[in-house]
């Protein structure tokens, strides 16, 4: 271990950071934001330093670093854009028992100012020695996934109620047992929910069963986390639902669920395959609601695991109204639903105001061989028609629409495992779609849009990749936000970091 990580109480500590560009503003609202006193000197000062001066968070002198600044100062910060400069500075502050940092070079000075996750009470600090800002950076990132924003509650749970906990479970292990069930279960879930008093009451509660079981051993109701693992590709996952797959014990998987979701559930958990195709199901719904109740009951973590969102035409509404009924805990967690992934990876904007001012989602799943559509409000001009689980009744379906209003011209489109590196796109019109399809040889999971929308493909997509037959090119895979080419800006919170500050010389 080279260097020894260490918080500092800087409350009420003065503070000085030499150089006023986005690293000396960065350095100086990290020390301001953590109780300093904090004063920058530079001949200018960027926007970012102008305003936290402005607003009385940091006192701005402008004008050359001078020896006499460091008087009176408990921490510096030398950030400006002169290496030499930089050096002088932390060795006149080390002459006189000052702690000092370089931002341009860790090697220089006492400390180095990590990349820090920021959950107060509770904060992560990355460090690499100086060795790449850039990969401390990264870390960061990967621990903002990791690391609820709602953190702090949990901390501040924790600690008020710790000395009553010690007090009342006096044999280490037991407290440790209990930490453990409170920070993995429905209790701590309940505080990144913002449900204080219920989770306050609970962790009573649970207290209260620890002390009376005598070694903590009492297994408790677990819960259910409904948890919608979106249309594919494991990127459009959120926060919220990597967490609870990483702590369930035992996962209930369907049929959409794509591998690549799959693999990022615990590893050691128990998998159980639900799954329905038309007409064939693993297990009956009435037989999932049961399933999830009872492995609830045995004390279990159950992720129940829905493509898309299990709120739309998830069946998700049915499972948590038995939990309810049972008294089982449970949450809900939205997925992107395959609607909003697919088209947007298919290069179809479901709205457009020259185009498209509402959108409609149906299901296209048959009943006694024909789609129970309510055809005189699907069939409406400008507006865009989504199927669900339309591949079967495709052809009933698209004469349907022209039969109830819309022209056979209309352009509709087909999404093949949308999102996943299999995705495949056949565009045509309600009178030519369905044979284009059936020619493709097209397998679920899939989904149909109609409407003038679909004719903006052309220009917005970007994830092409049309059936083409054999010796088409690869498919083209680009993320689907705006991408900023420019010169890579400043990011002054990275922690050990350089980068361009105004000179304080």
């Amino acid at each position: 271990m080279q260097q020894l990580p260490v918080f500092l109480n800087l409350r009420g500590w003065p503070c000085l950071v030499i150089g006023a560009g986005q690293v000396g503003a960065g350095k100086a609202e990290v020390l301001a934001a953590a109780g300093g006193r904090v004063r920058v000197v530079a001949p200018e000062a960027c926007e970012s330093a102008a305003e936290l001066a402005h607003y009385g968070r940091v006192e701005l002198r402008r004008g050359r670093f001078e020896a006499s600044d460091l008087e009176g100062r408990k921490l510096v910060v030398a950030a400006t854009d002169d290496r030499a400069l930089n050096r002088r500075i932390v060795a006149l502050a080390e002459s006189r028992g000052i702690l000092a940092n370089s931002a341009s070079d860790a090697r220089y000075g006492h400390f180095s100012m990590p990349a820090i996750v920021d959950r107060s009470p509770v904060l992560a600090a990355v460090s690499t020695g100086g060795a790449s800002p850039s990969l401390a950076r990264y870390v960061r990132a990967r621990l903002e996934t990791l690391i609820p924003r709602s953190f702090g509650r949990l901390a501040e749970l924790a600690r008020a109620a710790r000395p009553e906990v010690n007090t009342r479970l006096p044999r280490l292990s037991d407290r440790r047992a209990f930490w453990d069930r409170v920070f993995e279960g429905p209790i701590a879930e309940m505080a990144f929910a913002g449900r204080i008093e219920e989770a306050r009451a609970a962790l009573a509660a649970a207290l209260d069963d620890a002390r009376a079981a005598g070694d903590g051993a009492r297994n408790p109701t677990g819960e259910v986390y409904l948890v919608g693992a979106g249309p594919g590709d494991p990127d459009l996952l959120t926060f919220r639902a990597m967490r609870l797959m990483q702590q369930a014990d035992v996962v209930v998987y369907d049929r959409l669920v794509s591998p690549g979701v799959l693999s990022l559930v615990r590893r050691d958990a128990e998998k159980v395959y639900a799954g329905k195709r038309r007409d064939e199901h693993a297990i009956r719904q009435p037989d999932i609601n049961r399933l999830l109740v009872r492995l609830a009951r045995e004390g279990r973590r159950v992720l129940r695991l829905k493509g898309g969102d299990p709120f739309i035409f998830g069946r998700g509404g049915e499972e948590i109204a038995t939990l309810a009924d049972e008294g089982i805990p449970f949450q809900v967690v939205p997925g992107v639903t395959a609607a909003a992934g697919c088209a947007a990876y298919a290069g179809i904007p479901l709205t457009h105001r020259d185009h498209a001012h509402s959108c409609t989602f149906v299901t296209g799943n048959l009943k006694n061989g024909h789609a129970a559509l309510d055809w005189p409000a699907v069939a409406r001009p400008g507006q865009t028609i989504v199927v669900y689980m339309g591949l079967v009744g495709l052809r009933e379906i698209c004469a349907g629409l022209v039969e109830h209003g819309l022209d056979a011209a209309t352009p509709a489109a087909l999404v093949e495992q949308g999102t996943t590196e299999s995705q495949r796109v056949v565009e045509g019109t309600l009178a030519t779609l369905a044979e284009r399809v059936e020619g493709a040889g097209v397998v679920p999971p899939t989904l149909v849009i109609v409407g003038e929308v679909v004719r903006l493909r052309g220009k917005l997509d970007w994830f092409r990749t049309e059936a083409r037959g054999a010796g088409a090119p690869p498919p083209r895979r680009a993320h689907a936000t705006l991408a900023y080419t420019g010169p890579e800006p400043a990011l002054p919170s990275d922690g050990e970091g350089g980068g361009k500050g105004a000179a304080g010389r």
